[in-house]
C-alpha cells in the first residue's frame, strides 16, 4: 500500500470535498427498536418517566426490575438463573430485552432468536440452541498494529483502459483522503484496497481505518454530520486523534460461536488470528462437543496470557413457549455451564401444554424445574398516552412529519389493537403521503391505510363472522 509523503497541518485550512453537515448519502436501515439505547434509569435504579430516557416510554415497574436485573449481572451474581419476561404481545418485551443488553455494554454480544427456530430439518434442537449460546459468548483480542485513520474527505477511482481486452475499463488505482485532528493525507491505494471499501459501503464523512495488510474497518460517521436529533440509528464518531499514519491497538470481537464454525472448515494456520482470518458464511453443520472443548482450551490459554477476554452476551428467547420437553431440559445444562451467557425468555401465554408432553400442563407452557430458575417480570399494556409519545419518538426517528389530529388517531388506533400494529401503519402512510406530494402524513393517509390494513383483533372478527355466516 502506497501513501503519499505530502500532509497538511491542521492550521491551514483544507478542500473539504463532503457534503455539507448534517446531510449524508448513506441509506441507513431503522430497526424496530433502533430507539431504545437502556432502561432509562436515574441513579437510584428508579425509572425515569417525564422523558423518553434511552428511548424507553412506559413499563416503569419491569423496567426497574430489570435494571436490578443488570446489577446482578454485573456483579456476577446472576449464574445459572434466567429473566423470564411475561405480557401481551406488543408490550415491551423485546424493547427490555434490547435495553438490558445495552446497559451491559455497547460490545456485549446480543443474540435474538425465536423458540420455533429449532425445529429445523438441518440440525438437532439442541444444538441450535447450543449455538445460540455460544454467539452471545464474545471473545475481545487486542493487539497494536500501524494504520492509517481518518474521516474520508475523498475516494476517487483511476480508471485504465482494461489489458486483457479492448473492451471497457478498469481501475488502476484509489485516491483516498483522510482528515485527522493533526492534519490530512492524500493516500494512493491499490484496487482491492477500493473494493474492500465499496464493501463496507464506505462514503465520504465516515471515520476509517486502514490496515497495511490492506483491511479496511469503518468506526463510524463523523460527528461533524451529526443531526439534531437524540436517538440515532447511525454511530457517530469524533475526528481521529493524532497523525493519519499511527500505530494503534486494534480491538477486535469475534464469539465463540465463530470461532467453532471456523474450526469446522479450518484454513490456513491453527493460531487464534488465522482462525477469525478464515470466518466465512457457510450452510449450518453440527459442531461437535469435542471440537467445542478444543476451542474453549484455546481461548483459555489466551485469555491467561491476557491477549484476549471473555465478554459475555444475552441470549434473547422469543416465544419460549415454542420450545419443547427436550430442549427443556437441555437448556438447564446450559444454564449451569461456567461461561454461560445471561438468558432472557419472553412469552405471552399463560397456563399452557409444555410440548413434547401429552398432559404435561405449566405456567406458560415452561416446566416447573426451569421455571424454578427464571427471575419473572410482567410487562402492562400501554396507555393511549404512552402510545402517542412512543409513535412521536419513532416518527422523529424515521423522519416522519405529522399533520395535527394525526398523532391522535394513531394512538387511538394503538390502543384499540396494539402499539405494533399503530407503529406498523407510520412507514406505509408517509409512502402514499409521498405519492400524493405532501411533505407530512395526514388523516387522509392514515383513513388509507385503515382501509388497507387490518389490525389482528379486526381480522379475526371478520373471519369468525364469515364461519358463523
Amino acid at each position: 500500500m502506497k501513501a503519499s509523503t505530502s500532509s497538511t497541518p491542521s492550521s491551514v485550512p483544507v478542500a473539504h470535498k463532503a457534503p455539507l453537515p448534517p446531510s449524508s448519502s448513506r441509506a441507513s436501515r431503522i430497526a424496530p427498536h433502533s430507539h431504545i439505547k437502556g432502561l432509562g434509569l436515574n441513579a437510584e435504579g428508579r425509572a425515569i418517566i417525564d422523558t423518553a430516557a434511552g428511548g424507553f416510554i412506559g413499563q416503569e415497574t419491569a423496567r426497574e426490575a430489570c435494571g436490578i436485573i443488570v446489577d446482578l449481572v454485573k456483579s456476577r451474581r446472576f449464574s445459572g438463573r434466567a429473566l423470564l419476561l411475561v405480557g401481551a404481545p406488543g408490550t415491551g418485551k423485546t424493547a427490555l430485552a434490547c435495553a438490558v443488553s445495552h446497559e451491559l455494554g455497547s460490545k456485549v454480544p446480543f443474540c435474538p432468536m425465536v423458540g420455533s427456530e429449532v425445529y429445523s430439518t438441518e440440525v438437532k434442537k439442541t444444538e441450535v440452541l447450543a449455538e445460540s449460546f455460544r454467539r452471545a459468548i464474545g471473545l475481545r483480542i487486542k493487539e497494536t498494529k500501524e494504520v492509517y485513520e481518518g474521516e474520508v474527505t475523498e475516494m476517487t477511482p483511476s480508471e485504465t483502459e482494461n489489458p486483457l481486452s479492448g473492451y471497457g475499463k478498469t481501475i488502476s488505482h484509489v485516491i483516498v483522503g483522510l482528515k485527522s485532528v493533526k492534519g490530512t493525507k492524500q493516500l494512493r491505494l491499490d484496487p482491492s484496497i477500493y473494493e474492500a471499501m465499496l464493501k463496507e459501503k464506505i462514503v465520504v464523512g465516515d471515520v476509517i481505518y486502514i490496515e497495511h495488510s490492506g483491511a479496511v474497518k469503518r468506526v463510524g460517521r463523523s460527528d461533524a454530520y451529526a443531526s439534531s436529533y437524540d436517538l440515532e440509528s447511525e454511530t457517530y464518531v469524533p475526528l481521529p486523534k493524532g497523525d493519519v499514519h499511527k500505530r494503534k491497538e486494534l480491538v477486535q470481537d469475534v464469539t465463540l460461536g465463530d470461532l467453532d464454525a471456523a474450526n469446522a472448515r479450518p484454513q490456513g494456520g491453527q493460531d487464534i488470528m488465522s482462525v477469525m482470518g478464515s470466518l466465512v458464511k457457510s450452510g449450518r453443520t453440527e459442531v461437535t462437543e469435542k471440537l467445542r472443548k478444543e476451542v474453549n482450551k484455546v481461548v483459555k490459554g489466551y485469555v491467561d496470557q491476557g491477549v484476549a477476554e471473555i465478554v459475555p452476551g444475552v441470549v434473547f428467547i422469543d416465544e419460549v413457549h415454542m420450545l419443547d420437553i427436550e430442549c427443556f431440559t437441555y437448556l438447564n445444562a446450559l444454564l449451569e455451564s461456567p461461561m454461560a451467557p445471561t438468558v432472557i425468555f419472553a412469552t405471552n401465554r399463560g397456563n399452557a401444554l409444555v410440548r413434547g408432553t401429552q398432559d404435561l400442563v405449566s405456567p406458560h407452557g415452561i416446566p416447573v424445574d426451569l421455571l424454578d430458575r427464571c427471575m419473572i417480570v410482567k410487562t402492562e399494556p400501554y396507555t393511549k398516552e404512552q402510545v402517542a409519545k412512543v409513535l412521536q419518538l419513532r416518527a422523529n426517528i424515521e423522519g416522519l412529519k405529522l399533520a395535527e389530529g394525526v398523532l391522535d388517531k394513531l394512538a387511538t388506533e394503538g390502543e384499540q389493537s396494539s402499539l405494533r400494529y399503530a407503529l406498523q401503519l407510520l412507514a406505509p402512510a408517509s409512502v402514499v403521503a409521498s405519492i400524493n406530494d405532501r411533505a407530512e402524513i395526514s388523516l387522509e393517509d392514515v383513513g388509507e391505510m385503515n382501509e388497507l390494513f387490518l389490525d389482528a383483533k379486526t381480522s379475526a372478527a371478520l373471519i369468525s363472522a364469515n364461519e358463523n355466516s
